[in-house]
């Protein structure tokens, strides 16, 4: 207020002019007050930083320029398994990536934080300068707040922050890859050369591997090949130490998590005699421990962290693996806050290969004993890894799942043949059956679209609409992306039609639960290479309430149709257009 009523000739005479002083890029010049004015710390809080410039000091340093650049180095997978190489080299405590600030276009890229001033993200002092009885000093001296810490006591500092490479900010952040260029120059991760070659050790520490399948995806999650591998190393150990040589045996423990996804109805008993059950098959025949955890609802994860605790001793080292986006990295984090250690938070986002390198997380586990992360392994036969980011939203399953069921009887199969989709994705075909009726109900994300008709139309379903009603894939142009679509056929026996008997799931989506009481053959459809397996019911109840012929009810269908009903509707108008100039040319 007082500023607007004085002339700028009388309010130079209020303020000494040095202690405005602007300096311009065309003509630098050397003001001695300057410098002393400026408190480094405070750059952030000057009234028109925009326009004024420091003068060349070296208290002023720009934004991460006068460090020593840390070069871009051949990109490994080791991560800081070993202590002498994280102290040589600075790796990403989100992701495991060797860590350099000099190319952008290279991977492990980071940029050092600013240092921030004591009054950083203080509020603005908005009070009117009229009810002021003098200019205060903090205005004089070129800052809108003048801080009230004594400098004497200055307060306790937050806790510092780890910096993290640029990917991994992008991906807490915004949830997605910063640069996608930068992620096809990432090596494959090779397991038995990373991995595999230290849990094969003969001698040295206790190694103790935990092995996470998604509970909604356990077949296309399982780890079959390292479980395989994994348990002939302990047969062979074993048979070393009964001969009285040195054999280091793994302990297997299996984390089954998400257990929160499925059905509160499913008896824990029954679903861990299935799971014992699905391991034995999938190669792991000599589980030490199974849990059943959830990292949402801090389901066991106690129980697990002791029996990390003493299963690996005073010195021993756990190993955490499974497939990519099982889960691995929001497990230990959620295990960290419920121990209670400090440890630095891991980068957790539903993009597939979230963790780079071996990350040794601290906090967990007591003594000497270490928890290393590993990157996700690469499971191409699951559906979720030929998918865009928009269209795994719509199969990831992010809530407890629901059945949806149809119901088809045997006066239908003796005309046609009845199939059911799911989205563009899987198709189940009834080509014959024994008995009355059965109950087909899918188990899947809530977002997909799904359809019944008959078996002689089904072929037109692909042409007109995948892509559009049935969605993933989006677009039509994506059918083709995803491969070729192919039939295997599976011959299925049940003993009770009130609930379901069989499963037949792809991995990565989800699954067909079958329910009947005699046999039937049925086709299944999808694209070539996505792994589809028959498998006793997980979830034996079904839905009470039936689906009906046609598509379901969802935004996806919803919006397919009325953007399908403009279109028609225009080539309509260009059609009628025509007709109504060539009538009244003719009148």
């Amino acid at each position: 207020m007082i500023f607007r009523k004085l002339r700028p000739s009388k309010l130079k005479n209020l303020l000494p002019l040095s202690h405005f002083t602007t300096y311009t890029y065309k003509k630098p010049v050397s003001n001695s007050n300057f410098t002393t004015i400026i408190n480094p710390h405070k750059i952030s809080s000057l009234l028109n930083p925009t326009k004024t410039l420091a003068t060349q000091n070296p208290l002023f340093r720009s934004f991460s320029s006068n460090h020593t650049l840390v070069p871009p180095l051949p990109i490994t997978r080791d991560g800081n398994y070993d202590e002498s190489t994280s102290e040589t080299l600075r790796i990403c405590p989100g992701c495991g990536i060797p860590m350099q600030d000099s190319d952008p276009k290279q991977p492990g890229f980071f940029i050092t934080p600013s240092i921030k001033g004591s009054n950083y993200k203080l509020p603005i002092d908005k009070n009117p300068l009229a009810e002021e009885t003098h200019i205060p000093e903090s205005l004089k001296k070129g800052f809108l707040v003048e801080s009230d810490e004594d400098p004497k006591n200055p307060s306790p500092k937050s806790p510092k922050r780890p910096v993290v490479c640029a990917r991994c900010h992008s991906l807490r952040n915004y949830g997605r890859v910063r640069d996608q260029t930068v992620e096809n120059l990432l090596p494959d991760f090779d397991f038995d050369h990373t991995v595999g070659k230290r849990l094969n050790q003969v001698s040295g520490t206790r190694t103790v591997v935990i092995v996470v399948v998604d509970a909604v995806d356990f077949d296309g999650s399982f780890p079959k090949k390292v479980a395989e591998s994994i348990s002939n190393t302990i047969d062979v150990h074993s048979r070393a130490w009964k001969e009285g040589k040195s054999g280091n045996l793994p302990r297997l423990v299996l984390v089954v998590t998400k257990i929160d996804l499925l059905p509160t109805s499913l008896s824990p008993t029954g679903f861990e005699h299935w799971v014992r059950t699905r391991a034995r098959e999938g190669g792991a025949n000599k589980l030490t421990k199974v849990h059943l955890v959830s990292a949402v609802k801090d389901w066991g994860l106690k129980d697990l962290a002791d029996d990390m605790v003493s299963l690996a001793g005073p010195r021993g080292h756990v190993w955490v693996i499974g497939a990519q986006n099982a889960g691995k990295s929001t497990l230990i984090n959620a295990m960290g806050k419920s121990v209670g250690g400090k440890m630095s938070v891991l980068t957790e986002a539903p993009v597939p290969g979230t963790t780079l390198g071996i990350v040794r997380v601290e906090g967990v586990l007591t003594g000497q004993a270490k928890l290393f992360d590993t990157p996700g392994l690469l499971h191409p036969h699951q559906i979720t890894t030929r998918l865009t980011a928009e269209e795994r939203k719509l199969v990831q399953i992010s809530k407890e799942l629901k059945p949806r069921t149809y119901r088809i009887k045997r006066c239908v199969l003796d005309q046609a043949g009845h199939s059911v989709h799911i989205g563009g994705l899987m198709r189940l075909d009834i080509e014959e059956s024994s008995v009355d009726s059965l109950y087909v109900t899918v188990w899947a994300s809530p977002h997909l679209p799904l359809h019944m008709g008959k078996t002689e139309k089904a072929s037109t379903m692909v042409e007109d609409h995948f892509g559009h009603q049935l969605q993933p894939p989006i677009g039509k142009h994506r059918v083709e992306e995803l491969g070729r679509w192919v039939r295997k056929e599976f011959r299925v026996t049940g003993n009770w039609w009130d609930s379901s008997c069989v499963d037949i799931a792809a991995a990565g989506l989800g699954w067909f639960a079958i329910g009947l009481k005699g046999e039937a053959v049925v086709g299944v459809w999808t694209y070539d290479g996505i792994d589809v397996t028959l498998r006793k019911a997980l979830i034996p109840h079904r839905s009470h309430n039936f689906e009906v012929t046609g598509f379901t009810v969802s935004k996806i269908v919803s919006k397919a149709d009325k953007s399908l009903n403009k279109q028609r509707h225009n080539e309509k108008k260009k059609v009628d257009v025509p007709e109504t100039e060539a009538t009244t040319a003719a009148l």
